[in-house]
């Protein structure tokens, strides 16, 4: 609100320094009324001045604060993530810059990120149902059983993704791992960099903006697929920047009167404050636990309550 303030105060300054010269340049007006356009133009010019002041202050307050998030992470996450291995699941339309803050944010936090798989376009699109289904019955191993039996590609293919990327019930042979990673990466449906080297306790996925083309619903509904069938398979954490727009991932988990009692989101993952959110969330599903964090709807606080925290803490 005060930046909105800000410009409307600039422009009406503009306005009346125009509207004084106009005054003072034509004999239409007499000594007094220039005078007196002149006064409210300095008095707005001196408001201008404040609210500037005030945003930069905001501004600065903004960036301290991030930086005591940045600072306090290690003491508040502790030993929490140390040694706990996690599956980093991007969507295509992930914004690059959150994606390496929360790599960053495991890795000096002590976790071990099993792998990193990007989750293409491909996937999720209707078009793409009927190779996805071909391709689970080729490459599907004798190590994994209990697929869904439908017609639904991407729920047959993220249960089999799911299925030897995690270790529940128990983890598969890494050959057969491989196998079905090779076949997902070669038909182009994902991308592994780097590839998943051992099976994962926790799933994280970081998602972007809901796709907005024609097929935007249908692909963001293939999406809330995904992460279900994957909810099914252990332990997982949905983590983004907001909850606006037509079928947006976080908040669909949100409304769903099933997803919502067992996956945990943070809807403000770009932040420090959101980073350490997300580490905290995963460590609540690690105890069995789910909760919804940050700034949008259905948000039940900034940061995970975790078991054994002290009050106030």
């Amino acid at each position: 609100m005060i930046n909105f303030r800000y410009h409307v105060v600039s422009l009406t300054a503009v306005f009346l320094a125009v509207a004084l010269g106009l005054v003072v340049g034509t004999a239409a007006f007499n000594g007094p009324a220039a005078e007196e356009l002149s006064d409210q133009v300095s008095s707005m010019r001196k408001q201008n001045d404040a609210y500037r002041t005030q945003l930069d202050d905001l501004k600065e307050a903004a960036e301290q604060e991030e930086q005591w998030a940045t600072d306090a992470m290690p003491y508040m996450v502790a030993d929490k993530l140390v040694n706990r291995r996690v599956l980093l699941v991007t969507t295509s339309e992930v914004d690059k810059a959150y994606v390496d803050g929360i790599t960053t944010a495991l890795t000096t936090n002590g976790a071990k990120i099993t792998g990193r798989l990007t989750l293409q376009k491909k996937f999720v699109e209707p078009g793409s149902n009927q190779a996805l289904l071909e391709l689970g019955d080729l490459v599907q191993p004798t190590s994994v059983t209990g697929l869904p039996s439908n017609s639904n590609g991407v729920e047959t293919s993220a249960a089999l993704l799911g299925a030897v990327l995690l270790d529940r019930p128990a983890a598969i042979p890494a050959d057969d791992r491989r196998k079905v990673l090779s076949g997902y990466t070669n038909g182009a449906f994902v991308t592994p960099a780097p590839e998943p080297t051992a099976p994962a306790e926790v799933t994280l996925v970081l998602t972007g903006n809901p796709y907005a083309d024609k097929e935007g619903a249908k692909l963001n509904a293939a999406l809330k697929t995904f992460v279900e069938q994957f909810d099914k398979a252990g332990p997982i954490v949905v983590a983004g920047s907001g909850t606006g727009g037509d079928g947006n991932l976080l908040a669909a988990i949100r409304d769903d009167a099933t997803l919502v009692k067992q996956v945990s989101t943070v809807d403000y993952v770009a932040s420090p404050k959101g980073r350490v959110a997300t580490l905290l969330a995963l460590k609540e599903q690690l105890d069995g636990q789910a909760g919804h964090y940050g700034l949008g709807g259905g948000a039940t606080s900034l940061l995970p309550r975790l078991a054994g925290a002290r009050n106030g803490s």
